[in-house]
C-alpha cells in the first residue's frame, strides 16, 4: 500500500468516524432535561423510549466494535443473537439507573474508537448472525452510521411528543425557525394538504 492509499483510507475512517460521532451525540442529548419517567416511557405501540435507544445502541456498539474482532466489551446482548429476551436491549428495568445505561454507552463508544483506531478498514471480524458472518471494519463503520442515525432519527420524534424539543442539536439551529403559533399553522397546512390530496385520489378512483 502507497503512503497516499494509507492516507486515503485514513481520510475515509475519519470522515466516517465524524458522522458516526454525531449521531452518538445527538442520541445522548434527547435524555437531557427530562425525568426519570420521560426518558423511559414508550411512546409507539412497539414501546419505542429514548433511554432505551441508548441501551440499544451501547449493545450494537460492543458487538460491532468489540466482540466482532475479538475485543469484547461488557454490556447487554441483543437479542437478536439468540440468548436474551426479545427486545430486552430495547428498555430499560427499574434497577438499571440512568447514569449506569448513559455511562455505558459513553464507555462502549470509547472501547469502539479504540478499535476503529488500532485496525485497518479491511480487518475482517464475525457477528454471530446471518448469512454473512463476516465484517469489516469498514462495514461496521458503515452499519452503525447508518444504525445509530436512525435511532437518534427515533429519538427526534420521541423526543418531540415528550415535550415539543426538537432538533439534531441542543441549539435547534438545523430546524426551521418558529414560534410555537407558526408551528401550529405550518402543521395544519400539512394537514390540510394531506386531506386534499386524499380526496383527489378519491376522486380519481371513483
Amino acid at each position: 500500500m502507497t503512503e497516499e492509499t494509507a492516507k486515503t483510507l485514513e481520510a475515509f475512517k475519519k470522515d466516517l468516524l465524524i458522522y458516526l460521532q454525531d449521531a452518538r451525540d445527538a442520541l445522548l442529548w434527547k435524555l437531557e432535561g427530562l425525568s426519570e419517567y420521560d426518558i423511559r416511557r414508550p411512546l409507539t405501540p412497539t414501546g419505542t423510549n429514548l433511554l432505551g435507544l441508548v441501551k440499544h445502541a451501547t449493545a450494537a456498539e460492543a458487538m460491532y466494535f468489540g466482540e466482532a474482532f475479538g475485543r469484547p466489551f461488557d454490556a447487554p446482548r441483543p437479542w437478536i443473537t439468540g440468548d436474551a429476551e426479545p427486545n430486552s436491549d430495547f428498555w430499560a428495568t427499574p434497577e438499571e439507573s440512568r447514569e449506569q445505561i448513559v455511562d455505558g454507552y459513553r464507555a462502549a463508544c470509547a472501547h469502539a474508537d479504540a478499535t476503529i483506531a488500532a485496525l485497518a478498514l479491511d480487518a475482517v471480524g464475525r457477528v454471530p448472525w446471518g448469512a454473512r458472518s463476516e465484517v469489516t471494519l469498514h462495514h461496521g463503520l458503515v452499519h452503525m452510521t447508518a444504525e445509530t442515525q436512525r435511532h437518534a432519527g427515533h429519538a427526534d420524534i420521541v423526543r418531540e411528543l415528550v415535550d415539543g424539543a426538537t432538533g439534531q442539536r441542543r441549539d435547534g439551529a438545523n430546524t426551521a425557525p418558529g414560534d410555537e403559533a407558526w408551528w401550529a399553522g405550518h402543521r395544519d397546512r400539512v394537514e390540510g394538504a394531506a386531506r386534499e390530496a386524499a380526496l383527489v385520489g378519491r376522486k380519481a378512483q371513483a
